[in-house]
C-alpha cells in the first residue's frame, strides 16, 4: 500500500492532534502538496478542510501584515506558490535536522502551545466602551497562532542574514518547547490571556 508523504518526504499518518478543542480544526489529511487553490473558498469554515501546511503557507505570503495594513513590507516571500513551497520545506528540514522528529509533530505541537484560549473584545456601554473577557473560538485559535508564528519569524529575518526558513524553525521549535522568551507566539499568547484575566 502506498503512503502518501507531505513533500514526498514526511508522513502524517502517524501525527496525532492532542488537544481535544483544536482536533477538528487542524487538518492533516495526507497529500504531497498542500494546495487546494481556493476550492473550498465559497463555503462556510471551508479552512477546516484545508491542509495546516497549507494555512501556514497562505499566511507567509502576508507575514509583513499588521491589523489592517502591511507594517512591513511582505515582498522577499510574495510571488509564485514556488517560492513559499520552498520556504516551508527547508523550514522542515531544518525542524528534522535539530530535533530528529517529524516536522510536522512538531508544528502541531508549537500550535497546540501557543494557541490561545481567551482574549479582550470590546463593546460600548452608553458612553463608555468596556472590555470584557471572552474565549477563544477553536477556528481563530489556529488562525492567530500561525499568523503570530509567521509574523514573529518575519520580523526576525527582516533586515537580517538570517533567512526566512532559519527564523521560522527556530519560531516553531520555540512553541513546541514553550519558551515565551525566544517564541513570539507564545509571548503573544501570555500577554493577551494575562490581560484578559484582569477584564475578566
Amino acid at each position: 500500500m502506498m503512503v502518501v508523504k507531505l513533500f514526498n518526504k514526511w508522513d502524517v499518518s502517524n501525527v496525532k492532534v492532542k488537544d481535544p478543542g483544536l482536533r477538528n480544526y487542524i487538518n492533516l489529511r495526507p497529500v504531497i502538496v498542500p494546495r487546494s487553490f481556493g476550492k473550498n473558498a465559497n463555503k462556510q469554515f471551508y479552512k477546516s478542510n484545508m491542509n495546516i501546511i497549507e494555512r501556514l503557507m497562505n499566511h507567509i505570503f502576508v507575514s509583513g501584515h499588521r491589523g489592517k495594513k502591511h507594517l512591513i513590507t511582505s515582498g522577499p516571500n510574495v510571488g509564485k506558490t514556488s517560492k513559499v513551497y520552498n520556504i516551508i520545506k527547508k523550514t522542515f528540514s531544518i525542524l528534522e535536522e535539530k530535533t530528529k522528529k517529524n516536522p510536522i509533530e512538531i508544528l502541531v505541537g508549537g500550535i497546540e502551545n501557543a494557541a490561545l484560549r481567551e482574549e479582550i473584545t470590546s463593546f460600548q456601554v452608553g458612553g463608555i466602551i468596556v472590555r470584557k473577557a471572552v474565549i477563544t473560538s477553536p477556528q481563530r485559535r489556529v488562525d492567530l497562532t500561525l499568523r503570530l508564528m509567521v509574523q514573529g519569524a518575519y520580523q526576525k529575518a527582516f533586515n537580517n542574514p538570517k533567512t526566512m526558513s532559519e527564523t521560522l524553525a527556530d519560531e516553531i521549535l520555540a512553541a513546541y518547547n514553550y519558551d515565551p522568551q525566544t517564541s513570539h507566539a507564545v509571548r503573544e499568547k501570555e500577554r493577551i490571556e494575562r490581560e484578559a484575566g484582569g477584564a475578566r
